[in-house]
């Protein structure tokens, strides 16, 4: 079937510590937005979401870009580049002004939106993003676009997200060294929420946690907008080095190993399961078998399921205490979505669901034509996200001059001075 003429092309890296992936997506004339191809490499130069060596980072984003355009069979001159690391915070902001109880001009919404953004306060912080949520009429909240409207004061919430400047700096460089231009750095949260979560979801309160490599992203969502996010240092690859440790492999090995056979979940029948350790054709070191390996070099299957499970135990309890802080708990706290490469593991729904007390669920990128199925998975959720996020193009009040008329995107700049009342009246 013939694809529908594509109007605007979009390009998005996803920088992790595992891999590094891209993806080209198109905007057709009927709407749709079409996956044209996508690709993606093993990490390099890239710890907890840090640039450790920008030559190989540089290598790494090049590589993966040039799999994706290959597979598209177009070329893209800038990116939009997904950030986990870098110290990621987020804030709201609330600001209101006089209107007097008169009707609503346009005028009005530009100079609450220019106050709102002369007071955004980064405390020597990089602001990633700087964009409205809904605005107030008279402290009630929840309105889209109120021009027309009468109120004695107008407000407007506004999602902040900050980050360490000089981290971003390093990647948006590692990019550019890559021979591309960066769009925009977007906080990997907030592309993976696009990908992930309903907007009723995000409406009614949800907690997407991002299992990376490296990090685990825990955000909360409610009110229509990311009301906090807590990174935590510890991911899948943790568990991959317990796993290596634990029988004296290589990471690689222990990689194939977790995925292939280990669980979150055990079975009553994993202690008479004997799994092979090594995959075809591979040996330890000088032909030595595993630790604890019968002479065919296998191990009871329990064995893995119970060092995956001890080091999920202390995820999910940072986790579970990351909700807390953030006021995600009782009856405030509903759903979980689980995402990130992570989140492939066998049964680690059914385990989060038990550590965390509450439903949990499996985040994967929405079903988008000319997805391949490899990459219709968690792992490559925060890459659709980005393209979603991209598509969307929601406004930044930085951009905003003293003419700016356009309402379409002056609705997605409420989102800023919404956070603090939301994560009141949520939570």
């Amino acid at each position: 079937m013939a694809l529908p003429r594509i109007t605007k092309v979009f390009g998005a890296v996803n920088v992790g510590s595992f891999r590094i992936s891209a993806m080209v997506m198109g905007l057709s004339e009927t709407g749709e937005m079409i996956v044209l191809g996508s690709g993606h490499r093993q990490s390099q130069g890239i710890k907890r979401g840090y640039v450790t060596d920008m030559a190989a980072a540089t290598y790494a984003i090049r590589d993966a870009v040039e799999r994706a355009e290959k597979n598209a069979g177009t070329s893209v001159s800038s990116v939009w580049v997904g950030c986990s690391g870098a110290g990621l915070a987020s804030q709201i902001a609330k600001v209101e002004i006089d209107i007097g109880g008169r009707r609503i001009e346009e005028e009005d919404i530009e100079q609450l939106l220019l106050v709102a953004r002369d007071n955004i306060q980064p405390d020597g912080r990089m602001v990633l993003h700087a964009q409205p949520a809904h605005y107030t009429l008279d402290g009630a909240h929840g309105v889209a676009n109120p021009k027309g409207l009468h109120a004695e004061r107008l407000g407007v919430d506004v999602h902040v997200m900050l980050a360490d400047g000089a981290p971003v700096r390093n990647l948006i460089e590692a990019v550019q060294n890559a021979h591309l231009e960066v769009e925009s750095v977007v906080a990997a949260p907030i592309a993976a929420g696009h990908a992930c979560l309903t907007p009723e979801e995000r409406e009614l309160g949800t907690a997407l946690v991002e299992i990376g490599g490296d990090v685990t992203n825990v955000s909360v969502y409610a009110a229509g907008m990311l009301l906090g996010l807590k990174a935590i240092p510890l991911g899948s690859t943790d568990i991959t080095d317990a796993v290596a440790s634990a029988f004296g492999i290589r990471r690689f090995q222990a990689e194939r190993l977790k995925c292939v056979s280990g669980s979150a979940i055990a079975s009553p029948t994993d202690h008479r399961e004997m799994i092979p350790v090594y995959g075809p054709g591979e040996s330890g070191e000088s032909g030595s078998t595993a630790r604890g390996a019968d002479d065919k070099n296998r191990i009871p299957r329990a064995e893995l399921v119970s060092v995956v499970t001890q080091n999920l135990a202390k995820l999910t309890d940072e986790i579970g205490k990351a909700l807390r802080e953030m006021g995600f708990s009782g009856s405030r706290g509903s759903q979980v979505v689980l995402t990130g490469g992570g989140a492939e593991l066998a049964g680690l729904a059914e385990y989060a669901q038990s550590a965390l007390g509450r439903p949990v669920r499996i985040g994967k990128p929405p079903a988008l034509r000319g997805l391949p199925e490899a990459h219709a998975t968690p792992g490559f959720a925060t890459l659709a996200g980005l393209c979603l996020y991209a598509a969307d193009d929601p406004v930044d009040i930085r951009t905003i001059d003293p003419r700016y008329t356009t309402t379409v995107k002056l609705s997605g700049m409420a989102l800023v001075s919404r956070l603090v009342r939301a994560a009141r009246e949520y939570f």
